[in-house]
C-alpha cells in the first residue's frame, strides 16, 4: 500500500473514552478524534471528499482548493501530500501560529483572508479564485458537500454505537460545517438517540470554526436544524475553564472546542438524570492552541469541575 492510500486507510475508528465527573448514575463519553493522523476531526470529512474528487477524476490537473479555520487545511494537505496533488487552503488571518507552521511543513499554498470576516470571507475567497480561473481549482466546499456528513453518516455514527455496546442515549456535537453533528445524529436517531448540537453563545467568541447559527450569515448547507433535539449554547470563557481543567484533572490536552462539547455534554448528563449515556466528541487537542493567552489566566486555585 503507498503512502496517500496508507494516510486514508488510519482515518476513523478512534477510542471513546469515559470522562470521569460527579453525577451519579450517569456515564459520560468521548470520541478521542485527535487520534486520527492529523490530529482532528476533520481527517473523516476530507478522507469522503477527496475519495469522491479522484473518482470522478475531478482532480487531473488541477488543485484542490478549500476554506477553512485550519484543520480541515491541515488534514487537505498532508493527503494532498501523500497522494500527490497541488493544494491551496484560503484561511482567516487570525489562525493559531501553529496551524500556520503545519500548512507550511506539508507544502500547501496559503492564502489568508480577514479574521474580522471569518470563514465567510474565506468562503468568499476561495469562490473568488475558482471564478477566476475555473481551470486550475477544484473545490470541494466542505460546508456544502454531501461526503462531508455522510463520513460521520457511515463511520463516526456507527463507531460510536457500537463501542457504546448498543446503549448510548445522548450524542452531544458542536457546529462548525456541521458535518459531524448532522452525519452521526442522522446515524444515532435512527437508533432512538436523543442528539444536541453545541455553538457559542455570541457571534464573537473564541472557538475556532465554530459558528453560532442564529446569527451567521452563511449558514452551511449541509446543517440541517431538525436534527436538534436541545440546542446549547457554551461561552469561550467557560470552554478556557474546562480545557484547562480537563488538562489539570483528567490528563486530557483539550482544545477549546473539545472543552465546549465537554462543558454541554456534562450539562445534558445532569438533565439526563441516572441511566443516561451520554457521548461526545473531542474534534482536536490542545497542540494547536498552545500559544494562545488562556492557558495561562487559571492560578492552581482552579476547582476540579468534575468531582
Amino acid at each position: 500500500m503507498d503512502t496517500g492510500r496508507a494516510t486514508l486507510a488510519l482515518i476513523g475508528n478512534t477510542p471513546l473514552a469515559p470522562i470521569r465527573h460527579g453525577i451519579p448514575g450517569v456515564e459520560v463519553y468521548a470520541k478521542l478524534e485527535y487520534f486520527n493522523p492529523t490530529g482532528s476531526v476533520k481527517d473523516r470529512a476530507v478522507k469522503g471528499m477527496v475519495e469522491q474528487a479522484l473518482a470522478a477524476d475531478l482532480l487531473a490537473g488541477r488543485a484542490l482548493i478549500e476554506a477553512t479555520s485550519g484543520n480541515t487545511g491541515i488534514a487537505l494537505a498532508a493527503v494532498g501530500a501523500a497522494l500527490r496533488f497541488p493544494v491551496h487552503i484560503v484561511m482567516p488571518a487570525n489562525a493559531s501560529p501553529e496551524r500556520k507552521r503545519l500548512l507550511a511543513t506539508l507544502g500547501a499554498a496559503v492564502t489568508y483572508t480577514d479574521p474580522l470576516e471569518g470563514t465567510d470571507g474565506a468562503q468568499a475567497e476561495a469562490r473568488r479564485l475558482v471564478a477566476a480561473e475555473p481551470e486550475r481549482y477544484y473545490y470541494p466546499d466542505q460546508y456544502a458537500n454531501p461526503a462531508n456528513w455522510q463520513a460521520h453518516y457511515h463511520g463516526t455514527g456507527p463507531e460510536i454505537w457500537e463501542q457504546s455496546r448498543r446503549r448510548v442515549t445522548h450524542f452531544v456535537a458542536g457546529l462548525g460545517t456541521a458535518g459531524t453533528f448532522v452525519g452521526a445524529s442522522r446515524f444515532l436517531r435512527r437508533q432512538g438517540v436523543r442528539c444536541t448540537a453545541v455553538q457559542p453563545d455570541t457571534p464573537l467568541h473564541g472557538l475556532e470554526g465554530w459558528k453560532h447559527m442564529p446569527t451567521v450569515e452563511h449558514v452551511p448547507a449541509i446543517y440541517d436544524a431538525e436534527l436538534c433535539a436541545d440546542p446549547i449554547e457554551v461561552a469561550t470563557p467557560e470552554a478556557y475553564r474546562i480545557a484547562v481543567a480537563a488538562g489539570r484533572y483528567l490528563g486530557l490536552p483539550l482544545s477549546p472546542s473539545s472543552a465546549a462539547n465537554l462543558a454541554a455534554a456534562l450539562r445534558t448528563a445532569r438533565a439526563a438524570g441516572a441511566g443516561a449515556v451520554v457521548v461526545t466528541v473531542f474534534p482536536d487537542n490542545s497542540l494547536k492552541y498552545l500559544a494562545d493567552d488562556f492557558w495561562s489566566q487559571h492560578d492552581d486555585g482552579l476547582a476540579d469541575p468534575f468531582a
